[in-house]
């Protein structure tokens, strides 16, 4: 069962983040060791069969003063169902000018003596 761990660890100086992920990732059954929070204080660990109780008290004594915030079991992910697409119907982005017939009726020019239009 894999199991979230949130702890608060007083973290003063980039060195103390090195050494609490160093000190939180050597225990057995840890998958990944993040730092979090507002001010980089929280240390989440995510792990399979880990000791909250052990691994908080490993990081007081190693780094500082450690509250565990929570611990939860992680769910797993549901694979999502693959969708058959239905084939998409594109249309163009521009719309073609309608097209207009122009209709103009002859005129009979006597003088000349044909029809013409204008």
């Amino acid at each position: 069962m894999k199991q979230k761990i949130v702890m608060k660890v007083q973290m003063i100086c980039e060195r103390c983040r090195r050494k609490a992920m160093k000190t939180a990732s050597a225990v057995h059954g840890v998958i990944s060791v993040v730092i979090e929070g507002k001010e980089q204080d929280q240390v989440v660990v995510i792990g399979e069969g880990v000791d909250a109780a052990k691994l908080a008290r490993r990081m007081k004594k190693k780094v500082g003063h450690t509250v565990l915030i929570t611990v939860e079991e992680v769910k797993p992910k549901e694979e999502k169902k693959e969708k058959k697409e239905e084939p998409k119907i594109c249309t163009p982005y521009w719309q073609p000018y309608p097209q207009y017939v122009v209709a103009c009726e002859p005129i009979y020019d006597p003088c000349r003596g044909e029809c013409s239009l204008m």
